[in-house]
């Protein structure tokens, strides 16, 4: 594996029209994921929920991969949550990463999982397997996400119970946030899951569905389109089932020029 060169080693060999910034924190959680902030560019505007192509010098070749920004529109950093892979184009050389690290991104962002793209409605669902938390990350720390909507509900459904930190970690920033806890309130609900591992609520996030589990948890009866409206996040089965309940409970999906009850983001599915 190569290591990821240092800022010096490349700095004239970084591509023209994008941006090189320097990572300044590297957090691993598992084998398979892991975190990382990095410096923001003072002219990178990007909505929240939105994702950014970024990337590394590899072998002299520049090699960029999407990636949700797991910050808000207002951090002055960038934030990205990230699964390892061994033998994956970037990720094999990115998980290596360490602050003073150069990491590459590209000037324009984009995405589907951005509140403008919804409806108004009072109840939004986040839904997410694995690394699909970050948009969300983002949008539960986003004021507006709380302005446009009285209560938000983030599921996070992963194989085993250390998965789930970066969620937990999540909920307890805001909790101790200076001006967004007392912005959230109780306004925002988590719904922590796993599939392999014993823990407090276990099953695939769509079979709680089916089954009712999620409602009667959280004092629902099912979705209710008038009210009602989600993003999802996660792996390709996970976003092909959920588009099929909603839309059996007669929500629509929406998108950036048409906006609607639901958002998928698609970006990561190959």
């Amino acid at each position: 594996m190569n290591a990821p060169a240092k800022t010096e080693d490349f700095a004239a060999t970084i591509p023209a029209g994008v941006f090189a910034e320097t990572v300044t924190e590297v957090q691993h959680y598992t084998d398979r994921l892991f975190r990382f902030r990095m410096t923001r560019p003072e002219s990178f505007r990007f909505r929240s929920g939105e994702f950014a192509m970024i990337g590394l010098m590899v072998e002299g070749k520049p090699i960029y991969r999407a990636y949700s920004i797991a910050s808000p529109a207002w951090d002055e950093e960038l934030e990205f949550f990230s699964i390892k892979v061994p033998d994956g184009p970037l990720t094999s050389h990115l998980q290596a990463i360490k602050p003073g690290d150069t990491v590459l991104m590209r000037k324009k962002p984009t995405g589907t999982l951005v509140l403008d793209a919804l409806t108004p409605g009072r109840r939004l669902f986040m839904f997410s397997t694995g690394t699909g938390i970050a948009p969300f990350a983002s949008l539960i720390r986003e004021p507006e996400t709380f302005e446009k909507f009285e209560e938000v509900i983030l599921t996070h459904t992963t194989r085993e119970v250390a998965e789930l930190t970066y969620g937990l970690d999540l909920m307890e920033e805001i909790r101790n946030h200076e001006f967004l806890a007392e912005l959230v309130g109780d306004k925002l609900r988590h719904y922590p899951t796993t599939t392999r591992e014993a823990y407090d609520k276990t099953g695939r996030i769509t079979d709680l569905i089916r089954n009712g589990t999620l409602f009667s948890d959280i004092g629902m009866t099912g979705f209710d389109p008038a009210v009602d409206r989600a993003m999802i996040c996660g792996s390709s089965e996970m976003l092909k089932e959920t588009k099929e309940l909603l839309e059996a409970a007669g929500l629509t999906e929406g998108a950036n020029n048409k906006p609607g009850e639901f958002v998928i983001e698609r970006a990561f599915v190959g």
